[in-house]
Protein backbone atom coordinates (compact mmCIF):
# COMPACT_ATOMS: atom_id res chain seq x y z
CA UNK A 1 0.00 0.00 0.00
CA UNK A 2 1.84 3.47 -1.04
CA UNK A 3 1.85 6.11 1.48
CA UNK A 4 -0.94 8.45 0.48
CA UNK A 5 -3.41 5.29 0.84
CA UNK A 6 -2.39 4.33 4.23
CA UNK A 7 -2.13 7.82 4.85
CA UNK A 8 -5.87 8.23 4.15
CA UNK A 9 -7.06 5.40 6.44
CA UNK A 10 -5.38 7.26 9.32
CA UNK A 11 -6.95 10.44 8.30
CA UNK A 12 -10.16 8.97 8.28
CA UNK A 13 -10.53 10.09 12.08
CA UNK A 14 -10.27 13.74 11.86
CA UNK A 15 -10.52 14.44 15.62
CA UNK A 16 -7.98 11.89 16.11
CA UNK A 17 -5.27 14.06 12.99
CA UNK A 18 -5.71 16.95 14.86
CA UNK A 19 -4.38 15.64 18.00
CA UNK A 20 -1.79 14.02 16.91
CA UNK A 21 -0.89 16.83 14.60
CA UNK A 22 -1.02 19.75 17.58
CA UNK A 23 0.32 16.59 20.23
CA UNK A 24 3.51 16.52 17.92
CA UNK A 25 3.69 20.32 16.86
CA UNK A 26 4.12 21.08 20.90
CA UNK A 27 7.36 18.60 20.91
CA UNK A 28 8.44 20.76 18.29
CA UNK A 29 8.06 24.12 20.06
CA UNK A 30 9.56 22.46 23.20
CA UNK A 31 12.70 22.15 21.09
CA UNK A 32 12.72 25.39 19.40
CA UNK A 33 12.83 27.16 23.35
CA UNK A 34 15.08 24.62 24.51
CA UNK A 35 17.81 25.09 21.87
CA UNK A 36 17.25 28.87 22.14
CA UNK A 37 18.58 28.69 25.66
CA UNK A 38 21.99 27.51 23.80
CA UNK A 39 24.51 29.95 23.25
CA UNK A 40 26.42 28.76 19.66
CA UNK A 41 23.58 26.58 19.35
CA UNK A 42 24.33 26.31 15.57
CA UNK A 43 27.70 26.10 16.42
CA UNK A 44 26.74 22.77 18.19
CA UNK A 45 24.84 21.62 15.13
CA UNK A 46 27.94 22.08 12.93
CA UNK A 47 30.18 19.94 15.48
CA UNK A 48 28.23 17.33 15.68
CA UNK A 49 27.86 17.14 11.55
CA UNK A 50 31.68 17.27 11.32
CA UNK A 51 32.32 14.44 13.99
CA UNK A 52 29.69 12.23 11.96
CA UNK A 53 31.10 13.08 8.53
CA UNK A 54 34.59 12.37 10.09
CA UNK A 55 33.92 8.92 11.62
CA UNK A 56 31.76 7.49 8.63
CA UNK A 57 35.01 8.52 6.20
CA UNK A 58 37.17 6.36 8.87
CA UNK A 59 34.56 4.30 9.74
CA UNK A 60 36.63 1.26 9.41
CA UNK A 61 38.96 2.22 11.83
CA UNK A 62 37.44 3.09 14.26
CA UNK A 63 35.38 0.05 14.47
CA UNK A 64 38.58 -2.06 15.03
CA UNK A 65 39.51 0.60 17.33
CA UNK A 66 36.21 0.47 19.37
CA UNK A 67 36.58 -3.17 19.07
CA UNK A 68 39.89 -3.65 20.33
CA UNK A 69 38.96 -2.14 23.47
CA UNK A 70 35.85 -3.85 24.07
CA UNK A 71 37.31 -6.85 24.15
CA UNK A 72 40.17 -5.59 26.63
CA UNK A 73 37.21 -4.21 28.84
CA UNK A 74 35.69 -8.13 28.94
CA UNK A 75 32.76 -7.42 26.63
CA UNK A 76 32.57 -9.90 23.76
CA UNK A 77 31.89 -8.41 20.34
CA UNK A 78 29.75 -9.82 17.23
CA UNK A 79 29.33 -8.83 14.07
CA UNK A 80 26.21 -9.35 11.91
CA UNK A 81 26.00 -8.41 8.15
CA UNK A 82 22.20 -8.64 8.24
CA UNK A 83 19.45 -8.79 9.86
CA UNK A 84 19.10 -12.39 10.23
CA UNK A 85 22.30 -12.95 11.17
CA UNK A 86 21.93 -10.43 13.99
CA UNK A 87 18.65 -12.33 15.11
CA UNK A 88 20.61 -15.98 14.76
CA UNK A 89 23.48 -14.04 16.62
CA UNK A 90 21.48 -13.03 19.91
CA UNK A 91 19.55 -16.40 19.50
CA UNK A 92 22.68 -18.12 19.82
CA UNK A 93 23.42 -16.17 23.01
CA UNK A 94 20.08 -16.60 25.20
CA UNK A 95 20.81 -20.14 23.74
CA UNK A 96 23.99 -20.52 25.34
CA UNK A 97 23.07 -18.90 28.76
CA UNK A 98 19.46 -21.00 28.72
CA UNK A 99 17.56 -17.55 28.92
CA UNK A 100 13.71 -18.51 27.93
CA UNK A 101 12.65 -14.30 29.32
CA UNK A 102 14.53 -11.34 28.18
CA UNK A 103 13.54 -7.49 28.73
CA UNK A 104 14.28 -5.16 26.36
CA UNK A 105 14.82 -1.43 26.27
CA UNK A 106 13.57 0.77 23.28
CA UNK A 107 16.00 -0.09 19.98
CA UNK A 108 15.18 0.99 16.52
CA UNK A 109 17.67 -1.90 14.97
CA UNK A 110 16.18 -4.73 16.95
CA UNK A 111 12.57 -3.66 15.47
CA UNK A 112 14.41 -3.02 11.86
CA UNK A 113 15.92 -6.82 12.46
CA UNK A 114 11.93 -8.31 13.62
CA UNK A 115 13.85 -10.28 16.62
CA UNK A 116 11.06 -10.20 18.80
CA UNK A 117 8.87 -12.82 16.64
CA UNK A 118 12.08 -14.42 15.70
CA UNK A 119 12.61 -15.28 19.41
CA UNK A 120 9.24 -16.03 20.36
CA UNK A 121 8.94 -18.19 17.68
CA UNK A 122 11.57 -20.27 19.66
CA UNK A 123 9.43 -20.11 22.95
CA UNK A 124 11.48 -17.10 24.18
CA UNK A 125 9.15 -14.64 26.32
CA UNK A 126 10.31 -11.07 25.21
CA UNK A 127 8.61 -7.66 27.24
CA UNK A 128 9.75 -4.49 25.64
CA UNK A 129 10.22 -2.26 28.73
CA UNK A 130 9.72 1.29 27.64
CA UNK A 131 6.69 2.52 28.39
CA UNK A 132 5.83 3.33 25.08
CA UNK A 133 6.57 0.44 23.30
CA UNK A 134 5.41 -2.02 25.54
CA UNK A 135 1.86 -0.23 25.04
CA UNK A 136 2.43 -0.89 21.41
CA UNK A 137 3.41 -4.13 22.13
CA UNK A 138 0.37 -5.54 23.39
CA UNK A 139 -1.63 -3.86 21.32
CA UNK A 140 0.69 -5.82 18.84
CA UNK A 141 1.62 -2.56 16.32
CA UNK A 142 4.49 -1.49 15.65
CA UNK A 143 5.88 2.14 16.96
CA UNK A 144 4.83 4.93 15.25
CA UNK A 145 7.66 7.22 16.20
CA UNK A 146 10.94 6.61 17.18
CA UNK A 147 10.65 8.44 20.25
CA UNK A 148 7.25 8.60 21.12
CA UNK A 149 6.57 5.00 20.08
CA UNK A 150 2.92 5.08 20.72
CA UNK A 151 2.01 8.82 20.32
CA UNK A 152 -0.78 7.78 17.88
CA UNK A 153 -3.01 6.51 20.98
CA UNK A 154 -4.94 8.50 23.20
CA UNK A 155 -5.07 8.07 27.08
CA UNK A 156 -8.30 6.43 26.82
CA UNK A 157 -6.72 3.94 24.05
CA UNK A 158 -4.18 3.10 26.61
CA UNK A 159 -6.94 2.69 29.27
CA UNK A 160 -8.64 0.16 27.24
CA UNK A 161 -5.36 -1.33 26.29
CA UNK A 162 -4.44 -2.02 30.12
CA UNK A 163 -7.72 -3.17 31.28
CA UNK A 164 -7.86 -5.96 28.37
CA UNK A 165 -4.16 -6.87 29.04
CA UNK A 166 -3.13 -6.18 32.51
CA UNK A 167 -6.26 -6.06 34.19
CA UNK A 168 -6.75 -2.19 35.19
CA UNK A 169 -9.49 -0.82 36.31
CA UNK A 170 -11.01 1.92 34.49
CA UNK A 171 -9.45 4.98 34.81
CA UNK A 172 -10.86 7.38 32.41
CA UNK A 173 -7.49 7.29 30.99
CA UNK A 174 -5.55 8.39 34.14
CA UNK A 175 -1.95 8.86 32.99
CA UNK A 176 -0.89 8.53 36.59
CA UNK A 177 -2.56 5.62 37.46
CA UNK A 178 -1.80 3.75 34.32
CA UNK A 179 1.76 4.46 34.38
CA UNK A 180 1.99 3.32 38.11
CA UNK A 181 0.36 -0.13 36.80
CA UNK A 182 2.86 -0.41 34.00
CA UNK A 183 5.66 -0.18 35.97
CA UNK A 184 4.19 -2.41 38.77
CA UNK A 185 3.92 -4.71 35.92
CA UNK A 186 7.15 -4.40 34.52
CA UNK A 187 8.91 -4.68 37.46
CA UNK A 188 7.76 -8.23 38.17
CA UNK A 189 9.67 -8.41 34.52
CA UNK A 190 12.62 -7.11 35.52
CA UNK A 191 12.99 -9.46 38.29
CA UNK A 192 13.05 -12.40 36.12
CA UNK A 193 14.81 -11.45 33.39
CA UNK A 194 17.19 -14.06 32.50
CA UNK A 195 18.73 -11.36 29.90
CA UNK A 196 18.20 -7.94 28.72
CA UNK A 197 18.84 -6.54 25.75
CA UNK A 198 19.12 -2.78 25.07
CA UNK A 199 20.27 -0.51 21.92
CA UNK A 200 23.23 1.95 21.99
CA UNK A 201 22.86 5.54 21.15
CA UNK A 202 27.01 6.00 20.98
CA UNK A 203 29.50 3.57 20.82
CA UNK A 204 32.85 5.55 21.81
CA UNK A 205 35.97 3.69 20.06
CA UNK A 206 38.86 4.87 22.48
CA UNK A 207 37.11 3.42 25.04
CA UNK A 208 34.96 0.72 23.37
CA UNK A 209 32.14 1.59 26.08
CA UNK A 210 28.63 2.29 25.06
CA UNK A 211 25.83 5.06 26.30
CA UNK A 212 22.58 4.13 26.80
CA UNK A 213 19.96 7.27 26.80
CA UNK A 214 16.50 6.80 28.45
CA UNK A 215 13.95 9.17 30.15
CA UNK A 216 12.59 5.91 32.44
CA UNK A 217 16.06 3.92 33.84
CA UNK A 218 14.60 0.96 31.47
CA UNK A 219 17.40 0.19 30.35
CA UNK A 220 20.21 0.54 33.64
CA UNK A 221 16.84 -1.91 35.52
CA UNK A 222 17.67 -4.44 32.31
CA UNK A 223 21.13 -4.52 32.35
CA UNK A 224 21.68 -4.16 36.42
CA UNK A 225 19.60 -7.23 37.30
CA UNK A 226 19.76 -9.71 34.47
CA UNK A 227 23.03 -11.75 34.33
CA UNK A 228 23.49 -11.24 30.83
CA UNK A 229 23.39 -7.92 28.64
CA UNK A 230 23.21 -7.90 24.74
CA UNK A 231 23.73 -4.45 23.45
CA UNK A 232 22.67 -3.70 19.69
CA UNK A 233 24.36 -1.18 17.63
CA UNK A 234 24.46 -0.52 13.78
CA UNK A 235 27.72 0.40 12.20
CA UNK A 236 26.96 4.36 12.24
CA UNK A 237 26.84 4.73 16.06
CA UNK A 238 30.29 5.18 16.45
CA UNK A 239 31.87 8.40 17.84
CA UNK A 240 35.68 8.63 18.14
CA UNK A 241 36.58 9.94 21.56
CA UNK A 242 34.58 10.03 24.46
CA UNK A 243 34.99 14.00 24.63
CA UNK A 244 32.77 14.25 21.84
CA UNK A 245 29.64 12.72 23.85
CA UNK A 246 29.38 15.80 25.25
CA UNK A 247 28.01 17.26 21.91
CA UNK A 248 25.84 14.83 21.31
CA UNK A 249 23.77 14.75 24.52
CA UNK A 250 23.29 18.43 24.40
CA UNK A 251 22.06 17.99 20.79
CA UNK A 252 19.95 14.93 21.60
CA UNK A 253 17.80 15.74 24.19
CA UNK A 254 16.93 19.50 23.53
CA UNK A 255 16.20 18.14 19.41
CA UNK A 256 14.00 15.61 21.03
CA UNK A 257 11.44 16.51 23.57
CA UNK A 258 12.92 19.40 24.57
CA UNK A 259 14.92 18.50 27.56
CA UNK A 260 18.25 19.67 28.19
CA UNK A 261 19.57 15.98 28.60
CA UNK A 262 17.56 12.89 28.54
CA UNK A 263 16.82 11.62 32.60
CA UNK A 264 19.64 8.48 32.53
CA UNK A 265 22.55 8.57 30.04
CA UNK A 266 24.23 5.25 30.92
CA UNK A 267 27.83 4.60 30.50
CA UNK A 268 28.14 0.47 29.87
CA UNK A 269 31.96 -0.02 29.63
CA UNK A 270 32.76 -4.00 31.18
CA UNK A 271 30.47 -6.71 32.70
CA UNK A 272 29.48 -6.03 35.78
CA UNK A 273 31.40 -8.84 38.29
CA UNK A 274 29.58 -12.34 37.29
CA UNK A 275 27.96 -10.95 34.68
CA UNK A 276 28.53 -11.32 30.72
CA UNK A 277 28.29 -8.34 28.78
CA UNK A 278 27.84 -8.92 24.97
CA UNK A 279 27.64 -6.31 21.93
CA UNK A 280 26.05 -7.12 18.20
CA UNK A 281 27.45 -4.82 15.66
CA UNK A 282 25.01 -4.59 12.32
CA UNK A 283 25.80 -3.86 9.01
CA UNK A 284 22.26 -4.24 7.46
CA UNK A 285 22.18 -2.04 4.39
CA UNK A 286 24.08 1.02 6.04
CA UNK A 287 27.70 0.57 4.23
CA UNK A 288 25.42 0.36 1.27
CA UNK A 289 24.07 3.83 1.93
CA UNK A 290 27.49 4.69 3.12
CA UNK A 291 28.04 4.03 -0.69
CA UNK A 292 26.10 6.80 -2.29
CA UNK A 293 27.26 10.32 -2.25
CA UNK A 294 24.02 11.46 -2.35
CA UNK A 295 22.35 9.94 0.77
CA UNK A 296 25.62 8.95 3.24
CA UNK A 297 24.85 11.93 5.18
CA UNK A 298 21.92 10.40 6.37
CA UNK A 299 24.17 8.23 8.47
CA UNK A 300 24.76 11.06 10.56
CA UNK A 301 20.92 10.88 11.94
CA UNK A 302 21.05 10.32 15.96
CA UNK A 303 17.56 9.18 16.25
CA UNK A 304 15.96 12.03 17.76
CA UNK A 305 12.76 12.10 15.67
CA UNK A 306 12.44 16.27 15.26
CA UNK A 307 12.27 15.89 11.59
CA UNK A 308 8.82 13.37 12.67
CA UNK A 309 8.02 16.48 14.90
CA UNK A 310 8.13 19.43 12.65
CA UNK A 311 7.22 17.57 9.25
CA UNK A 312 3.52 18.33 8.06
CA UNK A 313 2.96 15.32 5.97
CA UNK A 314 4.04 12.88 9.60
CA UNK A 315 2.00 15.18 11.76
CA UNK A 316 -1.29 14.56 9.67
CA UNK A 317 -0.28 11.09 8.19
CA UNK A 318 0.78 8.98 11.19
CA UNK A 319 3.67 6.99 11.62
CA UNK A 320 2.14 3.72 10.41
CA UNK A 321 1.69 5.09 7.20
CA UNK A 322 5.16 4.67 6.01
CA UNK A 323 5.13 1.40 6.77
CA UNK A 324 8.83 1.21 7.80
CA UNK A 325 10.54 0.57 10.73
CA UNK A 326 11.82 4.33 10.70
CA UNK A 327 9.05 6.72 9.17
CA UNK A 328 8.94 10.18 9.01
CA UNK A 329 10.91 12.34 6.40
CA UNK A 330 14.28 10.67 7.69
CA UNK A 331 12.91 7.27 7.18
CA UNK A 332 11.55 8.11 3.61
CA UNK A 333 15.37 8.54 2.57
CA UNK A 334 16.93 5.47 4.36
CA UNK A 335 13.91 3.14 3.02
CA UNK A 336 14.05 3.25 -0.55
CA UNK A 337 17.52 2.26 -0.21
CA UNK A 338 16.88 -0.76 1.33
CA UNK A 339 13.46 -1.69 -0.74
CA UNK A 340 13.33 0.95 -3.62
CA UNK A 341 10.00 -0.82 -5.21
CA UNK A 342 8.36 -1.20 -1.63
CA UNK A 343 8.89 2.10 0.09
CA UNK A 344 9.05 4.32 -3.81
CA UNK A 345 5.72 6.43 -2.29
CA UNK A 346 8.13 7.72 0.89
CA UNK A 347 10.36 10.38 -0.88
CA UNK A 348 7.05 12.08 -2.51
CA UNK A 349 5.58 11.96 1.33
CA UNK A 350 6.67 15.55 1.81
CA UNK A 351 6.23 19.27 0.70
CA UNK A 352 9.89 20.15 -0.07
CA UNK A 353 9.61 22.79 2.53
CA UNK A 354 13.20 22.14 4.26
CA UNK A 355 11.87 21.97 7.74
CA UNK A 356 13.25 18.86 8.68
CA UNK A 357 16.68 19.60 7.67
CA UNK A 358 16.17 23.16 9.80
CA UNK A 359 15.88 21.52 13.13
CA UNK A 360 18.08 18.32 12.20
CA UNK A 361 20.99 18.56 14.75
CA UNK A 362 22.83 17.02 12.62
CA UNK A 363 22.25 18.63 9.62
CA UNK A 364 21.05 16.02 7.38
CA UNK A 365 19.91 17.76 3.88
CA UNK A 366 16.64 15.76 4.38
CA UNK A 367 14.89 17.94 2.44
CA UNK A 368 17.59 17.67 -0.49
CA UNK A 369 18.27 13.91 0.01
CA UNK A 370 14.12 13.38 -0.61
CA UNK A 371 14.25 15.21 -3.84
CA UNK A 372 17.01 13.43 -5.30
CA UNK A 373 15.42 10.13 -4.27
CA UNK A 374 12.14 11.36 -6.59
CA UNK A 375 14.39 11.69 -9.53
CA UNK A 376 15.75 8.30 -9.19
CA UNK A 377 12.33 7.03 -8.36
CA UNK A 378 11.23 8.28 -11.58
CA UNK A 379 13.88 7.32 -13.76
CA UNK A 380 13.52 3.52 -12.22
CA UNK A 381 10.21 2.62 -11.41
CA UNK A 382 6.88 2.65 -13.17
CA UNK A 383 4.97 5.89 -12.82
CA UNK A 384 1.32 5.98 -12.50
CA UNK A 385 -1.00 7.04 -15.69
CA UNK A 386 -2.89 9.71 -14.34
CA UNK A 387 0.69 11.42 -12.58
CA UNK A 388 2.62 11.17 -15.80
CA UNK A 389 -0.39 12.19 -18.14
CA UNK A 390 -0.84 15.26 -15.60
CA UNK A 391 2.63 16.09 -15.54
CA UNK A 392 3.10 16.17 -19.35
CA UNK A 393 0.40 18.72 -19.35
CA UNK A 394 1.82 20.84 -17.04
CA UNK A 395 4.88 20.68 -18.97
CA UNK A 396 3.51 21.71 -22.18
CA UNK A 397 1.50 24.69 -20.44
CA UNK A 398 5.01 25.76 -18.56
CA UNK A 399 6.63 25.48 -21.49
CA UNK A 400 4.81 27.75 -23.88
CA UNK A 401 4.24 31.19 -22.13
CA UNK A 402 0.68 32.13 -24.55
CA UNK A 403 -0.48 28.81 -22.81
CA UNK A 404 0.72 29.61 -18.98
CA UNK A 405 -0.52 33.42 -18.93
CA UNK A 406 -3.79 32.19 -20.40
CA UNK A 407 -4.66 29.17 -18.16
CA UNK A 408 -2.59 32.10 -15.28
CA UNK A 409 -6.08 34.44 -16.16
CA UNK A 410 -8.57 31.42 -15.52
CA UNK A 411 -7.46 30.50 -12.34
CA UNK A 412 -6.78 34.39 -11.06
CA UNK A 413 -10.55 35.53 -12.06
CA UNK A 414 -11.84 31.39 -10.87
CA UNK A 415 -10.34 32.33 -7.49
CA UNK A 416 -11.89 36.25 -7.31
CA UNK A 417 -15.36 35.14 -8.64
CA UNK A 418 -16.53 31.49 -8.37
CA UNK A 419 -18.30 30.40 -4.90
CA UNK A 420 -16.04 28.43 -2.27
CA UNK A 421 -18.13 25.52 -3.16
CA UNK A 422 -16.84 24.87 -6.47
CA UNK A 423 -13.24 26.01 -5.53
CA UNK A 424 -13.22 23.54 -2.61
CA UNK A 425 -14.70 20.66 -4.32
CA UNK A 426 -13.79 17.18 -4.16
CA UNK A 427 -11.34 17.03 -6.21
CA UNK A 428 -9.32 19.94 -4.11
CA UNK A 429 -9.02 17.85 -1.81
CA UNK A 430 -6.20 20.23 -0.10
CA UNK A 431 -9.51 23.11 0.38
CA UNK A 432 -11.14 20.19 2.71
CA UNK A 433 -8.49 22.30 5.45
CA UNK A 434 -7.34 25.19 3.83
CA UNK A 435 -8.99 28.64 1.85
CA UNK A 436 -6.49 29.29 -1.25
CA UNK A 437 -6.04 33.57 -1.57
CA UNK A 438 -8.09 35.59 -3.93
CA UNK A 439 -6.71 36.09 -7.24
CA UNK A 440 -5.07 39.31 -8.11
CA UNK A 441 -6.40 40.86 -10.73
CA UNK A 442 -3.28 40.69 -12.89
CA UNK A 443 -0.02 38.77 -12.70
CA UNK A 444 3.65 39.55 -11.44
CA UNK A 445 4.45 39.66 -14.93
CA UNK A 446 2.07 42.07 -16.03
CA UNK A 447 2.29 44.24 -13.10
CA UNK A 448 6.14 44.39 -13.74
CA UNK A 449 5.99 45.29 -17.30
CA UNK A 450 3.49 47.96 -16.48
CA UNK A 451 4.92 49.21 -13.83
CA UNK A 452 8.46 49.71 -16.27
CA UNK A 453 6.55 50.99 -19.08
CA UNK A 454 5.23 54.20 -16.54
CA UNK A 455 8.98 54.56 -15.42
Amino acid sequence: MSHSKAASIFNKDEKKVNWHDKALWFVRHKRDKSTHTVAGWEELRNLGHGIKAHTLSNLDTYLIQFEENALKNGIQVHWAADGDEHNRIVHSILKEHHAKKVVKSKSMLTEECHLNPFLEADGIEVIDTDLGERIVQLAKEPPSHIVLPAIHKTKEEVDELFQEHLGTKPCDGDPQYLTGEARKHLREKFIQADAAITGVNFAIADTGGIVVCTNEGNADMGAHIAPVHIACMGVEKLIPKQEHLGVFLRLLARSATGQHITTYSSHFKKPREGAKMHIVIVDNGRTEQLSRPDFRASLHCIRCGACMNTCPIYRRSGGHSYDATIPGPIGSILSPGKDLKKHSSLPFASTLCGSCSDVCPVKIDIHAQLYKWRQIITKETPQPFVKKTSMKMMGNIFSKPMQFNKVGGIARWSLRNLPKGVINSKPNVWGKGRDLPIGPKESFDTWYKNRKKDE
